[in-house]
């Protein structure tokens, strides 16, 4: 494959209320996205996106990150049994579509907590059905 392709998800911070995963692959394609609320951390990963649909879900997502830990991220917190619940909770609450080519099959998110120190504001760790990923959406800053 070529050079790498990058795509910077929602540059302008304008789109709304989107959830989308980024599941790690080698495609040649980087996704990037300011994350962590007001410390605006930058993230990217290699992969494909795929849309994914939780509005209860997300509404959850921003009043633990955004109201909970005052939309200043998590970096290098020590995630409370009740945070990393109420994390976990949101996360199963989208539904991630896999496809085999032919069918089609919900199956929810699942929360990677072996990777939880990377978890912050717009930036969640996830196992899919298609393998590991980021769980993304809008950074509150």
């Amino acid at each position: 494959m070529g050079a790498e392709r990058y795509v910077f998800l929602d540059p302008d911070g304008t789109a709304g209320g989107w959830l989308y995963v980024i599941v790690e692959a080698p495609t040649g394609v980087v996704y990037q996205q300011q994350y962590g609320g007001t410390a605006c951390r930058q993230g990217r990963l290699e992969g494909f996106l795929v849309p994914v649909h939780g509005p209860d879900a997300l509404e959850e997502l921003r009043r633990l990150f955004e109201k909970h830990f005052r939309g200043a991220g998590t970096w290098n917190h020590a995630w409370a049994d009740e945070e990393r619940r109420r994390l976990r909770g949101a996360v199963e609450g989208i539904a991630y579509w896999a496809c085999d080519g032919d069918d089609e099959e919900p199956a929810p998110l699942r929360l990677d907590e072996t990777r939880m120190p990377d978890a912050d504001e717009a930036w969640v760790p996830v196992a899919t059905p298609d393998g590991p990923g980021i769980l993304v959406w809008l950074n509150s800053d």
